[in-house]
């Protein structure tokens, strides 16, 4: 058995599938004098309205586990401040620096939005994936035509997976106490 994996690279070049030519008829010529009508192309969808305040920022909440990221975004240089604080200093992991810059990777947007958040609740790990679901709410506001690519990258679906309740008689949610026989 080999072993097949496959990176996002890998998987890159398989949604880019080249168009399937249409088959030619054999030697048929017609001649129309009619003049020939533009083809008008409307959008399968219409687009969302511009939700932008007086200050020019857009607004959008995030969640993730039990927390809760409130998020501004402005144009401006790339900034991300989070409760006051830098987001090299907040978030000291580089890993959860990467996941809150992805919706502007995807976009192509990095290094044009400040981003101004306040966060409570959860741990580092459920604050930066909520820091990032805000993002992307208000990206989609200020710019409704980026809602496409975020919402195909699947950032703007809340993670609803928390931690589950403990149970009485457990030890945890389903974590048994050791079974003693005498």
């Amino acid at each position: 058995m080999s072993d097949n994996r496959q990176s996002l690279s890998d998987l890159a070049g398989l949604t880019g599938a080249a168009p399937v030519a249409a088959p030619v008829a054999a030697a048929t010529t017609v001649e129309i004098d009619a003049p020939v009508a533009p083809v008008v192309v409307l959008p399968t969808m219409p687009l969302r309205e511009r939700i932008v305040d007086a200050q020019g920022r857009s607004y959008a909440t995030g969640r993730r586990k039990d927390a809760v990221a409130r998020v501004w975004i402005m144009p401006g240089t790339g900034r991300v401040i989070v409760n006051g604080r830098d987001q090299n200093s907040y978030f000291a992991r580089p890993t959860l620096r990467l996941v809150i810059n992805q919706p502007f990777e995807v976009t192509d947007r990095k290094d044009q939005f400040d981003v101004i958040c306040t966060v409570k609740g959860g741990g580092l790990s459920g604050q930066a994936g909520a820091v990032k679901h805000g993002i992307s709410q208000a990206l989609t506001k200020y710019e409704p035509a980026l809602r496409a690519p975020v919402k195909a990258a699947g950032f703007l679906t809340r993670d609803s997976r928390t931690v589950e309740r403990k149970k009485y008689g457990k030890a945890k949610a389903r974590k048994s106490f050791q079974f003693s026989k005498r």
